[in-house]
């Protein structure tokens, strides 16, 4: 299983290579007032595909926190209820005598 991960990401490594020699021509992005920046068009493509992955990555960030508070509340209400549950078996169990 390894082997067939190591081939998909060295074929995967060879397209994006692949891409990125074929589409070298130099791009002007043209923002407000006049300002202007030429670059390779990869790299506009990555800084771009970047911004978008930490958009992403910073949109899904609350709910994970929540989800990480929720997760710590309910293993706090375990630990509470086992407790529980331990200390009334304990008053419940019948005393042994020899």
């Amino acid at each position: 299983m390894t082997y067939i991960n190591w081939i998909f990401r060295a074929a995967l490594f060879i397209v994006l290579l692949g891409f990125a020699v074929k589409n070298d021509q130099p791009v002007t992005l043209r923002y407000f007032f006049g300002y202007e920046w030429q670059s390779s068009l990869v790299i506009v493509v990555l800084i771009f595909f970047a911004f978008g992955a930490v958009v992403g990555v910073i949109s899904m960030l609350g709910n994970v926190l929540r989800q990480r508070r929720e997760i710590a509340r309910l293993k706090r209400d375990i630990k509470v209820k086992s407790k529980l549950a331990d200390s009334s078996e304990m008053q419940h169990k019948p005393i042994e005598s020899h």
